[in-house]
């Protein structure tokens, strides 16, 4: 079965301290932005404003655009430049840990953005 074209836009979530509330912005369409206490339920209420987006832009006969194609906007895979010191450090931390380098920093950073999404809720 077929997702509906709502579920197929790319969803951004994030906390906003001053609204004490998720706010799930859906870039693709032009102020399409809802929120909800939880994360699940700013999901659900983007959900039901990319809809009536859409329905109210058909109505006015506005061109839709497409959704975005987040795995062709990344890859996955990027360069980063960084102090000679640091990069030392963590090929030490690695051999340590027998793991290579990338999979060491891609736990490292995999580990801080699952601190930063517990200290938002």
């Amino acid at each position: 079965m077929a997702k509906p074209v709502e579920a197929l836009y790319p969803v951004y979530l994030r906390w906003s301290a001053e609204d004490e509330a998720w706010i799930s912005e859906v870039p693709d369409l032009p102020g399409c932005i809802a929120d909800g206490d939880t994360r699940e339920a700013a999901l659900r209420a983007a959900e039901e404003a990319v809809r009536l987006w859409l329905e109210v832009a058909r109505m006015e006969g506005r061109d839709i655009p497409p959704p975005s194609n987040v795995a062709a906007c990344a890859s996955g895979k990027f360069l980063v430049r960084l102090p000679r010191t640091l990069h030392h450090r963590l090929q030490v931390m690695a051999e340590a840990e027998g793991v290579s380098l990338n999979q060491l920093v891609l736990s490292l950073l995999a580990a801080n953005e699952a601190k930063r999404r517990i200290s938002e809720r």
